[in-house]
This record gives C-alpha cells, sequence and structure tokens, in this order.
C-alpha cells in the first residue's frame, strides 16, 4: 500500500519526505509527480513504507501536520482510476469503417 501526501510545498524534494516518514519506519519509495509541461512539482507525492503498521504510524502522526510552511493532508493512497474516455474507437456507421479513434462530427 502507498501513503498518499498533499499540499506539499513546491520546494520539498523527495530526500525532504524520506526523512521525514522514516522517523516513523522504513521507506521503500518516495515519488513527487511533477507537471508534464512545466515540470514543476505538482504539491502532492506519495509514500511507500515496509509495513502497513509503520504507515499508519505516519498517517497519525503527520495528517494535518504543518510543514514547510504548510498543513499536509496525508491519507492511505487510493487505487488510481481508469481515465480513458467511453468513447474510444469503434465501427463508424457513415463510412463503414473501423477507428481506432473516437470522435466524429456533424455533417457538412
Amino acid at each position: 500500500m502507498s501513503i498518499y501526501v498533499g499540499n506539499l510545498s513546491y520546494e520539498v524534494t523527495q530526500e525532504d519526505l524520506s526523512e521525514v516518514f522514516a522517523e516513523y519506519g522504513s521507506v521503500k519509495r518516495v515519488q513527487l509527480p511533477t507537471d508534464r509541461e512545466t515540470g514543476r512539482p505538482r504539491g502532492f507525492g506519495f509514500v511507500e513504507m515496509s509495513t502497513e503498521e509503520e504507515e499508519t504510524a505516519a498517517i497519525e502522526a503527520l495528517d494535518g501536520a504543518e510543514w514547510m510552511g504548510r498543513e499536509i493532508k496525508v491519507n492511505k493512497a487510493k487505487p488510481r482510476e481508469d481515465r480513458r474516455s467511453s468513447g474510444g474507437g469503434g465501427y463508424n456507421r457513415r463510412n463503414g469503417n473501423y477507428s481506432s479513434r473516437g470522435g466524429g462530427g456533424g455533417y457538412r
């Protein structure tokens, strides 16, 4: 399982996050997603710890704590939802072709 850490300062590094969570157990992995276009941090991250007990201890201790000038949100990460749209291609009745893309348009 993974821990979600939100409302992070944009100055936070993976090392900073690892140090804070290491107080509650062994940190296996830290991820700080960045914006695809700007490369800047997105203000949240994920931390994986060795045991569920360590994760629970970290969540209880750090949720709502002030860190680097911000009140951070810490909880169990939820599984990522499938973001694919439902209109992903298929048979086009107008021209009788199959398409890998969705969409379409009106008549011209």
